[in-house]
């Protein structure tokens, strides 16, 4: 099984660049995307079951290390940080290209399993793309695993509606924070990860299966010109006095549509 994981800044600490319109990813500590957690516990549950060996992928800076070794005390048995400046400034198409690159010189794999979406992106585009680019079935927005055997799923996907979809293998799927419960690493399986070498690949390394050119911002068709936090608003009162208030008040339900 390959679960691939992207290191995400923590959403509630980083800081909004206003005057260039980004995310500094910088102004907060990297962790394992909170979709990602659950798509690697529907790995090492499957494993418990039908045995089999996982490989978490990600696709980002070095300093991402450390979040790869929190893959591992979760689970993992293998961690490969795919690394390289020709990588950067990558949308979904090149980062899924990249992403599907790093399966093919992997080999054979029966099943990969991916995170609903990221934090940070939120397009939910990376998963499905994969697939189509190791031309492979996959079913989106897992919730729930019924059964696994070694030659196919069948899983509820919740796209609103919950429909009952059966995967032949290999394939891939995208989990729902509603699949399961991720569970902690206890201390010997940090400390066990402590140890675990990260394996690093770099665009040369993945020359031999893919068009290098597709690789980060060169094989990105489309641009983020400018992004932004939208403002909350806030709950606004009024108070109707008078004879009159409930006369009122019925006006304003109906022309905002409340009572018709």
């Amino acid at each position: 099984m390959v679960v691939l994981i992207k290191p995400s800044p923590d959403i509630e600490k980083v800081k909004f660049d206003t005057v260039r319109g980004v995310v500094d990813r910088s102004s907060a500590p990297l962790e394992i995307n909170p979709f990602d957690l659950n798509a690697l516990e529907a790995a090492v549950q499957i494993k418990e079951k039908l045995g089999g060996e996982i490989t978490a992928i990600s696709m980002a800076p070095p300093m991402a290390e450390p979040v790869l070794k929190d893959a591992i005390a979760r689970g993992a048995d293998r961690a490969i940080l795919l690394t390289d400046k020709r990588f950067a400034g990558a949308d979904t198409l090149a980062t899924s290209y990249t992403l599907a690159s790093a399966i093919k010189k992997l080999g054979k794999f029966d099943l990969i399993i991916c995170g609903e979406k990221t934090v940070d992106g939120d397009t939910a585009q990376v998963g499905p793309e994969v697939a189509e680019h190791l031309d492979i079935p996959h079913v989106a927005y897992v919730s729930r695993i019924k059964e696994i055997s070694r030659e196919r799923l069948l899983v509820v996907s919740d796209m609103g509606v919950p429909y009952l979809m059966e995967l032949r293998l290999p394939g891939l799927i995208t989990v729902t924070k509603d699949v399961n419960k991720p569970r902690l690493p206890t201390l010997r399986d940090k400390l066990r990860a402590r140890k675990a070498k990260i394996e690093v690949w770099t665009a040369d390394d993945l020359a031999d299966v893919a068009d290098v050119n597709r690789f980060g911002f060169s094989g990105s068709p489309t641009r983020v010109v400018k992004a932004f936090v939208l403002t909350e608003k806030k709950r606004k009162g009024v108070i109707f006095k008078g004879e009159d208030a409930v006369d009122r008040l019925i006006e304003v339900l109906e022309r905002e549509g409340i009572l018709r």
